[in-house]
């Protein structure tokens, strides 16, 4: 991997939430001990079940959210020492779902310039002669730039919210499902835009989604995320190839295929999810996992390194009792 460009060191997230009238706040940890890191023009796929913190850690990429403890590094530099505008030039988000993150009031052409606005860019002509041509590499036409968005479809906002995140030509993009609001046909002429994109501008992707198929589609590697903790990381056809963690074997048998007579796959996980107020002790997973045995339910694993990732289980440990018993 090259340089990273965005860095994550030991990253933690705890909220205090509080149960019920009378009850006493109680702390959430959303993200645990997180370290990831994204080099320069890789796309770096985060996935996992709702609830297991891939948002949250978003929030903290962009500067929406500060860690509770731990370092996030933009070129070797603190996220928090910079400056929030020159942060912002570099790392732009692309949300879920169009139809909440445009103004319904604005018009196109306002949507997509108003971060040269905000940072004092140009003036009104440049600035329209800006959103003219980041229209062109989303491809949509310069008509629609006094248009508004109730006037589009659901692709066509999401190219809007695409423009409008590159317009600052930043290094890093984080799309937080980009394409899970939109119609499977229209997914893949996002996802196809989005890899275009990529090598045209050396754009570095973190891409979040519980959708592996899309995955598998645009990331060069891949996080699988479980209860606020990076269970396994590796190249994303070694993951797909070969999947180590029992979380992410449960992840990949949940995609639906289109082979007639199936029906809808067993992952075997269940119906209830953790609750991260009160985690299980030891390996998280242990609850859900088919392979657990008392060991998983007292000591939580560590990181073994793995064809240039980590899996976090006892089954690969060489300092535990379940290898030497495997």
């Amino acid at each position: 991997m090259t340089a990273p460009v965005l860095e994550l060191r030991n990253v933690v997230k705890t909220y205090s939430v509080k149960q019920g009238l009378m009850g006493r706040p109680k702390p959430l940890t959303a993200v645990k001990d997180v370290s990831l890191s994204l080099g320069r023009s890789e796309v770096l796929g985060l996935v996992g079940e709702s609830g297991c913190g891939k948002s949250t850690l978003a929030k903290i990429l962009l500067g929406l959210e500060a860690p509770t403890s731990g370092e996030v590094l933009v070129d070797g530099e603190a996220l928090g020492a910079q400056d929030r505008l020159k942060l912002a030039r570099r790392i732009q988000p692309i949300f879920q779902d169009p139809y909440s993150s445009l103004n319904p009031r604005k018009s196109i052409a306002d949507i997509i310039s108003l971060p040269l606005r905000v940072h004092g860019i140009g003036d009104a002509a440049s600035q329209k002669q800006a959103v003219r041509e980041i229209l062109d590499v989303v491809g949509l036409p310069s008509r629609v730039m006094n248009t508004y968005p109730s006037q589009m479809s659901g692709g066509q906002r999401q190219r809007v919210a695409i423009a409008r995140a590159l317009i600052m030509k930043p290094e890093i993009v984080i799309c937080d499902e980009p394409t899970s609001a939109l119609d499977v046909s229209v997914q893949s002429q996002i996802l196809n835009l989005l890899g275009e994109l990529r090598r045209e501008f050396g754009l570095t992707y973190l891409f979040i989604s519980h959708n592996l198929a899309v995955v598998e589609h645009l990331a060069t590697r891949v996080a699988v995320m479980y209860l606020g903790r990076i269970v396994e990381e590796a190249e994303t056809g070694d993951l797909f190839d070969n999947p180590r963690h029992p979380y992410s074997r449960a992840l990949l048998k949940s995609v639906l295929t289109p082979e007639p007579g199936l029906g809808v796959p067993d992952t075997q996980l269940g119906m209830a999810y953790p609750n991260p107020i009160n985690p299980p002790s030891g390996c998280a997973f242990h609850p859900r996992c088919p392979l657990a045995t008392e060991l998983c339910k007292t000591r939580a694993p560590r990181p073994v390194p793995q064809d240039g990732g980590f899996v976090e289980c006892h089954l690969y440990d060489r300092e535990t009792e379940m290898f030497e018993q495997a």
